[in-house]
């Protein structure tokens, strides 16, 4: 067989050519290597007594880069890239969260410590239970009662203030 540089060479028109045919106007170098990886592949799964390299060498390329599409597709569906504007908007987290911790603390006026602490992980940090246990070094058990508590009181509160 050839060596593959050769062959890469030969072939380059093909997966362009692939390329263009799929209409891929967006990472095309990306796609090109795909292309490159699939002629590789191509070489080492050929059976001669099937057909000709040039044909089955065309189908497995194309079916690769046609694979990676779809792959691609389902990627940028469930991703959202925020634009540069949403960038500026976001400012500083750390302020956010400190006011955001404050506005909590601010309602946590009659509460244990231990219910405050169930109060700021459950809101800022959304962790469980068992995450909030582990992180107080704590029994699930003891960290139910925190919440337990702290629930008790605040709907008083809430009571009370309307």
């Amino acid at each position: 067989m050839e060596s593959f540089e050769y062959l890469a060479h030969q072939y380059a028109p093909m997966i362009t050519s692939i390329i263009r045919s799929l209409q891929i106007y967006k990472n095309k170098d990306e796609f090109y290597q795909t292309g490159l990886i699939a002629l590789w592949e191509a070489t080492k799964g050929f059976n001669p007594e099937k057909g000709s390299f040039e044909g089955y060498a065309y189908s497995f390329i194309r079916g690769r880069i046609m694979s990676e599409l779809t792959k691609a597709s389902a990627f940028a569906e469930r991703t959202v890239f925020p634009s540069e504007e949403f960038w500026e908007m976001a400012g500083d987290s750390a302020e956010d969260e400190t006011l955001s911790e404050m506005l909590l603390l601010s309602y946590c006026k009659g509460l244990t410590e231990n219910q405050k602490k169930w109060v700021l992980y459950t809101c800022l940090e959304c962790l469980s239970i068992k995450e909030i246990a582990e992180k107080e070094d704590v029994s699930a058990s003891a960290v139910k009662s925190w919440r337990k508590g702290a629930k008790e009181k605040l709907k008083r509160e809430i009571v009370i203030s309307y």
